[in-house]
C-alpha cells in the first residue's frame, strides 16, 4: 500500500468525522505528499490540526454542495474518499431536501469535481441503508450509489484511467451518532437503555474494519464495483445486555418503538445483487452493469438467475451476549469509557 500512495496526494470529504479520523491513523504511517482534510467544521479541523501536527494535512474549508469549493480543492488530487454525507435515518426523514442536497447533489458536486480533475481514484462510502430502501437517508445513499456507478461508465474517466468504486457497510459500531455510545451514557447516568424493539437485527463492524473494506476497495476495485464486507450481527437486545454486563450496570431496559422509518433487519446485499456477487473471502464484490443503453447488442449473453436470498442481518452470524463482549472488547472507545468508570 506504501507504493500505491507514496507522493501521492489524497483527499478526504468530511475528514474530522469517525471515517477520516480513523483512516488517518494509516495514511499518516504512508510517504504520501498530502493529505487534504475536507470538511465545513472549523472547529474540528482545528482540534485535529492540533492533536495531529503534521504538515503533510492540509486542512480546507468547504461544502460538498458547492461544487467551486470542492473543485478548487480537488485540483492537483491523485485518489479521493467521498465520505461526506447525512447519516442520521431520523434527521434525513424531518429534513429530507437537507439529505438530497448532501448526499446526492453533493455527491455528484464531488464525482464531477473528480472527473474534472482526473483524479486516478475515487472510493465512494455507502450504507446498507441504500438496499431496498425505505427511509430518506437510504433513498440518498441509492441514488449516490447509482450516480457512482454512472460516473464510472463516463468516457472522459476511461480515457485517462480513472476507477470510481463503492463501499457499502452497515452499522459501524462506536461511530458518532450510533446506539453504543448512546447506550454507555445511559448506563453510566443511570438511565433506561432505551431500545426500539429488541428484535431488530444490525450489522456489528468496527472502525478497524471500515477502513479495512476502503482500503481494500481501493486495492482491488475496476469501474462501478460496490464492495461489502462480511460481517456479524446481533440484536439490540443483546448488544444492550452485553454492555449492562460489561459495565456491570443494572439499568431497566425501555421499549420505545422503532424511529422513523427504520427496518428490523439492514441488507448489505439485495436478492438482484447476490445473483451477480463475487466472493472474494471476507468480502463480496457487487460488479456494475457497464452494458450501455442498446441492449439489443447483448440479447446472445446468458441470462443471470435470480437469488432466493438476500444477505442481510437476520441471516448471517448472529452474536449472543458472550460471543458480543468478546467483540465489544477490542473497542478502543469501550476500553476508554471502563477507564473513566474505574
Amino acid at each position: 500500500m506504501n507504493n500505491e500512495f507514496k507522493d501521492k496526494t489524497i483527499l478526504i470529504t468530511s475528514g474530522t468525522g469517525s471515517f477520516g479520523n480513523a483512516v488517518l491513523k494509516y495514511f499518516l504511517d504512508y510517504e504520501l505528499k498530502e493529505i487534504r482534510i475536507f470538511s465545513r467544521d472549523e472547529k474540528k479541523q482545528e482540534d485535529m490540526r492540533l492533536a495531529l501536527g503534521n504538515e503533510r494535512l492540509n486542512f480546507i474549508i468547504g461544502d460538498i454542495r458547492d461544487y467551486q469549493s470542492i473543485n478548487s480543492a480537488m485540483n492537483g488530487v491523485d485518489y479521493v474518499f467521498q465520505a461526506a454525507a447525512l447519516k442520521q435515518v431520523p434527521t434525513c426523514e424531518f429534513y429530507p431536501m437537507q439529505a438530497v442536497q448532501t448526499n446526492i447533489l453533493g455527491s455528484e458536486n464531488v464525482l464531477e469535481a473528480a472527473v474534472a480533475n482526473q483524479v486516478k481514484r475515487v472510493v465512494v462510502l455507502s450504507t446498507d441503508k441504500a438496499v431496498y430502501p425505505i427511509n430518506t437517508m437510504g433513498l440518498t445513499k441509492s441514488m449516490m450509489e447509482k450516480l457512482a456507478i454512472s460516473k464510472a461508465r463516463d468516457s472522459r474517466v476511461k480515457s485517462y484511467g480513472g476507477v470510481i468504486c463503492c463501499t457499502r457497510y452497515g452499522n459501524v459500531m462506536c461511530s458518532r451518532g450510533s446506539i453504543i455510545p448512546l447506550f454507555v451514557k445511559q448506563i453510566k447516568e443511570g438511565k433506561p437503555l432505551t431500545i426500539t424493539d429488541p428484535n431488530m437485527t444490525r450489522f456489528m463492524m468496527s472502525l478497524q474494519e471500515s477502513v479495512d473494506l476502503v482500503l481494500y476497495a481501493f486495492t482491488h476495485g475496476t469501474a462501478g464495483d460496490i464492495f461489502v464486507q462480511k460481517a456479524p450481527s446481533a440484536t439490540i437486545l443483546t448488544l444492550a445486555n452485553a454492555l449492562k454486563q460489561i459495565f456491570n450496570a443494572n439499568n431497566e431496559i425501555s421499549i420505545i418503538g422503532p424511529r422513523h422509518s427504520e427496518k428490523m433487519h439492514e441488507t448489505l446485499c439485495g436478492k438482484e445483487e447476490m445473483s451477480k456477487a463475487i466472493d472474494e473471502d471476507d468480502y463480496y464484490r457487487i460488479p456494475a452493469d457497464l452494458r450501455d443503453i442498446n441492449y439489443a447488442k447483448y440479447i446472445n449473453e446468458p441470462s443471470v438467475h435470480l437469488e432466493d436470498l438476500e444477505y442481510n442481518s437476520s441471516n448471517t452470524k448472529l452474536l449472543d451476549v458472550p460471543e458480543l463482549i468478546d467483540v465489544l472488547l477490542k473497542l478502543e472507545y469501550i476500553n476508554d469509557a471502563l477507564g473513566e468508570s474505574a
